[in-house]
């Protein structure tokens, strides 16, 4: 479990694939392997991966990554030199400033403008159909790993208000237009859109049994 808040931004090393279609990441990090240990999860620009092996002195780690992760997220197509965003996992007692994370991406977008505003910038994010009804007004939303508040929310994607210190502190001032980004929409969502699922199933299969129909 995370939180969205970005402890540092490293970057892509070095990518080798692996037998299965998987493959292993080694990663530039530094605050990343403060009392790190073997199976340590680490969120990714968002994605939850394991740590398996690392390097104080050389200041990086590796993780492993199935192909199942690389096919769902942005990882797979990512040149080395890519700045990442890094999270370690939330510990007890650690304070919850963003929002709860779990690392497991919903799907991919893609930044489509970004346009000054005020002492911010709008950062305006294209979104699979599937995810968009997941998506509301002042609700949370997970950018490659970053907890962001959406300011805008239609059928084909969202918007947010980026202030200068998150801009600085993550590698969203690298994203260029046409970017690919994971997203991860708000566990809540996800449950109150899975009841509603099944409530509307149940209600459905009551009318078809009313009509006379038996399961």
């Amino acid at each position: 479990m995370f939180t969205g808040l970005v402890e540092e931004v490293g970057a892509l090393m070095e990518k080798r694939l692996q037998s299965g279609g998987g493959a292993s990441l080694r990663i530039r990090a530094q605050k990343t392997l403060e009392g790190i240990a073997l199976g340590d999860s680490i969120a990714v620009n968002g994605v939850c991966l394991t740590a398996t092996v690392w390097d104080h002195e050389g200041q990086w780690v590796c993780f492993d990554a199935v192909a199942e992760t690389l096919r769902l997220t942005t990882l797979a197509g990512l040149p080395v030199g890519t700045p990442l965003n890094l999270e370690r996992a939330l510990a007890m007692g650690d304070r919850l400033g963003g929002h709860y994370v779990t690392g497991h991406i919903d799907g991919t977008g893609a930044l489509e403008s970004t346009q000054a505003s005020g002492n911010g910038t709008v950062y305006k994010f294209s979104a699979p159909t599937p995810l968009t009804r997941l998506i509301a007004e002042k609700g949370s939303i997970t950018v490659d790993g970053i907890s962001l508040t959406v300011v805008d929310a239609t059928s084909t994607g969202f918007s947010v208000w980026i202030v200068p210190h998150t801009q600085k502190m993550t590698n969203l001032g690298h994203l260029k237009t046409g970017a690919k980004v994971n997203l991860e929409t708000d566990i809540l969502a996800k449950y109150v859109n899975r009841a509603l699922q099944v409530g509307s199933d149940v209600s459905r299969y009551q009318q078809l049994k009313e009509a006379g129909f038996n399961a």
